[in-house]
């Protein structure tokens, strides 16, 4: 006699439900280690990775524009949900990382069009996620919700600065635009930080911490501070204008103190992850959320080696030139990862032999 058909959950099979917001996360990644290749002087693998991430950036795309038509009360429940709604603001970081490689590559119309797409979405999301997910919800109290996306908000805000400041002395009849621009992205994402820091905070002081709530988005809070880094250390570089006449010793000293807090925070996140997998028994094992781990590895590089050039910091330079490795060797490993999780579901969606 036939059997009925088994249905599998979202999450052990291929589907537009089980696609999580922050997935974009894994274009972040890839996106920053290719940009850290550039500037470390390998090309032929800078290359290979930014196509990687294109491909990245499109097919999920794709998959999100699936699922918003095929299973649209999934995203509409994570838009309502404040541990998973700011996941969101990985497109836009995405988008800009994206965006800043193809800066360095000469295609700047592309990375202005990208540029002018994040922007539009930053205001959007800027405004809706918060709304929706934490000041629009009923539930109170509910600080026991904040957790290490919601610093992706402020990388969101930052990777606009990034790619304006990169593309003022390419569009000199827009230098005074893009320079307000990019000081503006810079000073929100700055005050949202702080903002997010203190949410974050509370939680971890007021609420029970157990190993599982330690996962990988908690890296982003060093990832927020070296992209903060960059920026300004990309608006230092800018020709005079009146928005960088009137900040640029400010953002060129506060970067500093920035990078020198991500360098701090480094050992605090390696001593949770010892404390969440070896003693606590947390198994290691690929989930989606691991991107965003990798991202601020990369980007802790990318920002030592951006601030060092900038200020004449050579110590900070080599730091960020030798972290490069971890950051590639991290991306390596969820690459590996993703790819059999990825062969894992595409067996499991298959029917079963009848």
């Amino acid at each position: 006699m036939p059997t009925e058909p088994t249905v599998l959950p979202a999450e052990s099979r291929l589907s537009p439900a089980g696609l999580t917001p922050g997935y974009f996360a894994g274009v972040m990644a890839t996106g920053i280690v290719s940009i850290g290749a550039q500037l470390k002087g390998y090309t032929a693998l800078a290359t290979v990775l930014f196509w990687i991430s294109v491909a990245f950036y499109v097919v999920l795309v794709v998959l999100t524009v699936w699922r918003f038509v095929a299973t649209r009360s999934h995203m509409v429940d994570d838009f309502r949900d404040p541990a998973r709604a700011f996941g969101f603001f990985t497109f836009i970081a995405a988008t800009n990382v994206l965006g800043a490689a193809l800066v360095a590559t000469g295609y700047d119309r592309i990375a202005s069009v990208l540029l002018l797409v994040s922007v539009l979405v930053w205001l959007v999301l800027g405004y809706v996620i918060p709304w929706t997910s934490v000041l629009g919800s009923t539930r109170r109290p509910m600080l026991d919700t904040a957790n290490g996306t919601w610093f992706i908000w402020v990388v969101a805000s930052q990777s606009i600065a990034v790619v304006a400041a990169g593309l003022e002395p390419i569009y000199e009849s827009l230098r005074h635009e893009l320079a307000i621009l990019a000081v503006f992205a810079w000073s929100v994402g700055v005050v949202l930080y702080a903002a997010v820091a203190v949410f974050v905070a509370l939680r971890v002081m007021l609420y029970p911490l157990e190993p599982q709530h330690l996962d990988p988005p908690y890296w982003v809070a060093m990832g927020a501070v070296a992209i903060t880094v960059v920026a300004g250390a990309r608006i230092v570089e800018m020709k005079d204008a009146p928005m960088i006449d009137v900040t640029r010793d400010l953002v060129a000293g506060m970067s500093v103190v920035f990078w020198a807090f991500a360098t701090w925070l480094v050992p605090v996140l390696i001593a949770a992850g010892v404390w969440r997998h070896g003693l606590r028994r947390i198994p290691l094992v690929y989930q989606p959320t691991l991107w965003s781990m990798v991202f601020p590895l990369g980007m802790y590089s990318v920002a030592g080696i951006y601030l060092g050039a900038a200020n004449h910091l050579p110590l900070v330079e080599r730091v960020g030139a030798t972290w490069f490795w971890v950051g590639l060797l991290a991306w390596v490993l969820v690459a590996i990862g993703m790819a059999l999780d990825v062969s894992r579901k595409v067996q499991a969606s298959r029917p079963a032999a009848r």
